[in-house]
């Protein structure tokens, strides 16, 4: 799978592109934007790029109103056929972000019901009661997603709106040949429509990758060979921060090791989850960390641990945002993409990454691990890749054991030799290639 050997990218279109909160029917076409952002893309070295809610919606993209027509705040469907195109000639995926288990007050099926009620062809489209009412005083009740009654929630066991979605989703790859899906809310999605929509997309692409989110519990829930190959890892996700501010690696590390251990017991040994540091639903890493020091650090082994390492944009130079804040603090306008010496950084980790099956593949084994050191071990078909971290202001002692000898810095690419006990340099991340 393609994605198993890419670094991600992730874009909420409509705040980089600085639409306006409501849907205000003017048609911009903002999202021509993302050209000007190809050269950084691919100066970065990634593989695919993630959007999130593109298409026509009453506020936010999750909120849809039509799966067929692009945002009119974006511009028209020719518009991102240009993005994808362009994307797609840097050789670039495009995923886009199924929003599957509701839609907006907006949708023409649920606006008909609200009009004609029982006569609608598309009650059962819904989870409808005609004896209830609704906070917007509709004369009828209906089930939201979570308590939200702006996100209507579709019934996903109805046959003609599994057909409905899935057409949609073939009019994607035929319009603008998406890659891929993120699913959101997939942990409220049915197991049996996930099950169908594999078997879709994979006879649409047999390349076609699909990764669901799902904030905690036993990922298996979704993350299997019938439903999807993947999912959101916010396990990590927290014990990458939480373990840098801290000063306890012993966080990240127990994460890591009961999912990915070389150990038979580990939960999703061989598994490739997707790994971030932020996303436009949590507060970026620069807000999160308390020394900022940290944040290179951070990032090493964000792309040197198992998974599928996804950049959010504007972090790879450090772009602030809490969400105590407010949605709207995450997901910024920015005027133009920006290169410091973290983006630096992120490129050498990126081609770092997708120049290594180790990185890519390998399990996971802790060599080192203290409070403020960590030395694990990537390995995948005879290719070996440490990854050291120390958090003191002190240079460190770490006992590599049978790993000294010579080896390659995957960030700087300088050969270097390796002693038993290596010196750890204060306040750094390396990762070597072995041999």
């Amino acid at each position: 799978m393609w994605a198993y050997n890419s670094v991600f990218y992730q874009i909420y279109p409509l705040g980089l592109c600085g639409a306006p909160r409501e849907n205000d029917g003017a048609t911009v076409h903002r999202i021509r934007r993302v050209l000007d952002w190809g050269d950084h893309l691919e100066r970065l070295g990634v593989g695919a790029v993630v959007f999130n809610p593109i298409f026509q919606s009453d506020c936010h993209g999750y909120d849809t109103r039509d799966y067929l027509t692009l945002d009119c705040r974006l511009g028209t469907n020719e518009d991102f056929r240009a993005v994808c195109a362009d994307l797609h000639r840097r050789g670039i995926r495009v995923v886009l972000d199924g929003v599957f288990n509701h839609v907006g007050r907006g949708f023409w099926a649920f606006q008909d019901v609200v009009r004609n009620r029982e006569n609608s062809p598309y009650r059962d489209w819904f989870f409808i009661n005609f004896g209830g009412n609704s906070g917007y005083n509709d004369g009828l009740w209906y089930e939201g997603w979570e308590g939200h009654f702006e996100l209507v929630k579709l019934n996903l066991r109805n046959p003609q709106v599994t057909d409905y979605l899935f057409s949609c989703i073939a009019k994607w790859v035929e319009e603008f040949d998406i890659d891929g899906l993120r699913l959101d809310v997939a942990y409220c999605l049915d197991g049996d429509f996930l099950k169908a929509l594999r078997r879709f997309c994979g006879g649409l692409k047999s390349d076609f990758f699909l990764y669901g989110e799902i904030l905690g519990g036993d990922y298996r829930r979704i993350l299997n060979g019938e439903m999807l190959p993947s999912c959101t890892n916010y396990e990590c996700f927290k014990g990458l921060w939480s373990s840098f501010n801290d000063k306890n690696l012993f966080e990240i590390n127990h994460s890591l090791s009961r999912m990915f251990s070389d150990d038979l017991y580990a939960l999703y040994r061989g598994s490739h989850l997707f790994s971030f540091a932020d996303n436009h639903d949590v507060t970026r890493l620069a807000s999160n960390l308390k020394d900022g020091r940290c944040l290179p650090l951070a990032y090493a082994v964000l792309f040197a641990m198992p998974g599928v390492p996804c950049l959010y944009y504007g972090s790879e130079w450090g772009v602030k945002g809490d969400k105590r804040d407010g949605d709207a603090a995450l997901r910024p306008c920015l005027d133009a993409p920006e290169w410091n010496e973290l983006t630096n950084l992120i490129s050498a980790l990126t081609r770092a990454r997708t120049g290594s099956m180790a990185l890519c593949h390998g399990g996971y084994r802790t060599v080192v691990i203290t409070n403020r050191q960590l030395v694990f071990l990537r390995e995948y078909e005879g290719e070996r890749a440490l990854c050291a971290v120390n958090l003191d202001d002190a240079p460190s002692t770490a006992n590599l054991g049978g790993f000294a000898g010579r080896a390659t810095d995957l960030i700087s690419g300088e050969m270097v030799e390796l002693a038993q006990n290596q010196i750890l340099e204060p306040c750094s991340a390396k990762i070597w290639r072995l041999g």
